[in-house]
Formats: C-alpha cells, structure tokens, sequence
C-alpha cells in the first residue's frame, strides 16, 4: 500500500490537475500552444544554451501563474458563487498577473527571436 503523500502520489496529483486544466481552461490551452511554437522555433533557429533557459524560465512562468489562476478562481467561485465586487477584484487581479508575465515573455521572445529572423 502507497503512502498518502508518497512522491509518486504527489506527482500523480500535479499530473492530475494539469490534465484537468489542460482539459478545461481555455486560456492554459492558448500559453502551451505558444510555448510549443516557440519550442519548435528555438530548435529551428537553433537557440544557445542561455536563450533556451530564458525560454523556457519565462514560459514556465506563463503556464504557472494560469495554473495559479485557474486554481484561484475555481476556489473562489466555489467559495462565493454569487457576483461579489471584490471577488471580481480579486479575479481581475490574478488575471492581470497573467498579463504582465506574458508580456514579458513575449517581449524576451522578440528580444532573442528577432535578431535570429531578421539577421
């Protein structure tokens, strides 16, 4: 018998909420279409070691904060299913970290891509 909080149970459950929310988020499936364009762009272009990690390091930080958000919205609608002000607040707030984070890293994408199409 397994233990509750195992490595491998606790792998399975990371495993399982990225699956729903791939499933289920239509934003999460916008990010990791992005991030599988970028990728095939990186190998294309052929990117050095430290361009592969700001790719990755930002694209992380994109599907991690909708995942966050996703996961922080559920709860509070689950929490507060009627229309609240600050709720709402509160939503936006999450989304707009979203925001901020991909425009980063489009704004490095364009810092390590350009130079690479337009050279």
């Amino acid at each position: 018998m397994q233990r509750p909080y195992s490595f491998l149970n606790r792998l399975r459950c990371a495993s399982s909420g990225l699956v729903v929310c791939l499933r289920q988020d239509r934003h999460i499936k916008v990010h990791m279409a992005a991030f599988a364009v970028v990728m095939a762009a990186g190998i294309l272009l052929g990117l050095q070691s430290w361009e592969w990690v700001a790719v990755l390091l930002v694209s992380a930080a994109v599907i991690s904060l909708e995942l966050i958000n996703s996961a922080l919205e559920r709860a509070l609608d689950k929490l507060h299913p009627d229309h609240d002000p600050l709720i709402g607040q509160a939503k936006d707030i999450l989304a707009g970290a979203v925001l901020v984070m991909a425009v980063a890293a489009v704004a490095i994408g364009l810092l390590i891509f350009l130079p690479r199409i337009s050279g």
